[in-house]
């Protein structure tokens, strides 16, 4: 903390001081409160008729922004000292400016209290969106055993009963989407393989239909050659039975000729022999 070098009043009688050095002028850091001293040029030609006829007047130029009145009343409080008018007025500054810095960290906290449904609904945003980042493939649990941990996670981290309440209905939702996701991807991918499935049956079944034609054609060429073939042996009995109609007939009349020539041969008159070429 920065002290205020004041010069040491004088007397009438006594020698004007000369300006004060400047090492000991005032410093000021970040660290250490604002120190209000007079001019350096108003010390330094310190007139003592004038500090004893207007005291007020060099306060009001060291603290332009303060009440003549309350300057009036400070210096007489101070047995109309100076230097403890100075260091006063310095201290009620600092005062005021630490009040008014609380002033406004209450306002924050009133503005704040007064929008809690605007925090509360940004936080439950903020949530809902670290909450669905779950969903995705990459981040969402796998198991029972993550969504387990990740629950004792929520219910670890909520402040009061109503903030659990929440965090849990948001993870079931959470839980919900992810077990939709997984039931329509693990069901897309059923699909897909069972399409795939059916396709190599079609195929399968389209080559043994090929091969079923095939084999039809060969045994409808064979059936046909067949027939071709049936009808010709109905053609051949027919002619062997024609032929064995004929056969009979000719030895009925080979019978009835022979029958005629044992007639001729027992009734011929002429008894010797014959001639053999009539025979």
């Amino acid at each position: 903390m920065s002290a205020v070098v004041c010069g040491k009043r004088s007397t009438i009688f006594e020698d004007l001081p000369t300006s004060p050095p400047v090492s000991k002028r005032i410093r000021c850091s970040s660290s250490s409160p604002v120190r209000f001293s007079p001019p350096r040029t108003a010390l330094g030609s310190f007139n003592p008729f004038t500090s004893q006829l207007a005291p007020v007047d060099h306060l009001s130029a060291i603290f332009p922004d303060m009440d003549k009145q309350l300057l009036e009343r400070e210096l007489q409080e101070c047995g109309n000292d100076l230097d403890s008018a100075i260091k006063r007025l310095n201290e009620l500054r600092l005062g005021s400016s630490d009040k008014s810095l609380e002033s406004t960290g209450s306002r924050s906290d009133v503005s704040v209290e007064t929008n809690p449904q605007l925090h509360s609904q940004a936080t439950t945003n903020a949530e809902v969106a670290a909450a669905e980042n779950l969903i995705s493939p990459n981040n969402h649990p796998m198991d029972g055993a993550d969504w387990v941990e990740v629950f004792v996670k929520e219910m670890m981290s909520s402040s009061d009963m109503d903030d659990a309440k929440g965090r849990t209905s948001r993870m079931l939702e959470v839980l919900e989407k992810s077990i939709c996701a997984r039931a329509s991807a693990e069901a897309a991918q059923s699909f897909h393989q069972e399409n795939l499935m059916l396709k190599e049956q079609v195929q399968a079944l389209v080559h043994e239909n090929s091969f079923l034609k095939r084999a039809v054609s060969i045994q409808h060429d064979r059936q046909k050659e067949y027939e071709d073939r049936n009808q010709e042996l109905q053609q051949l009995k027919q002619l062997v039975s024609q032929y064995q109609e004929q056969l009979r007939t000719l030895e009925v009349n080979n019978y009835a000729l022979t029958m005629h020539l044992k007639q001729a041969q027992q009734s011929n008159s002429i008894p010797g022999r014959f001639h053999p070429d009539v025979f």
